[in-house]
């Protein structure tokens, strides 16, 4: 991966919006992580989507939109232990797995979910 280009880059706005619908529907398939969101899930894809698109490179239409991401903030209202980053997470590996990138990429893309994932724990 050249380090000028960003994963938006490398991978455009299709790949990024096939991997919010991906991670969607597992998330619907997990007890878990469904009774997170109380609402459809279309409008929290939405959102996923515009915020990756942005974290990796994209336009800012997140931040346009919904003003500066505070993601711990924003999920501050949920228990967040080890056990829900891990369920967040195999959500996220499987959506991973459905879409076509380079290996760097995806270890790129990893390396942040690990490390936002990790961040979000806000309980034991």
């Amino acid at each position: 991966m050249n380090t000028a280009q960003t994963i938006y880059d490398l991978i455009g706005e299709e790949q990024i919006r096939l991997l919010t619908k991906h991670f969607y529907q597992e998330v619907s398939k997990n007890e878990a992580l469904k009774k997170l969101y109380p609402e459809d899930l279309e409008p929290a894809e939405e959102r996923l989507f515009l915020f990756l698109m942005q974290v990796f490179g994209g336009p800012d239409t997140y931040s346009e939109q919904r003003g500066h991401p505070r993601l711990r903030m924003r999920h501050a209202k949920w228990k967040i232990d080890a056990a829900m980053r891990d369920h967040w997470m195999n959500a996220m590996l499987v959506a991973l797995d459905q879409i076509q990138v380079d290996q760097n990429v995806r270890e790129a893309m990893m390396t942040y979910f690990v490390k936002a994932a990790n961040h979000m724990i806000n309980h034991d």
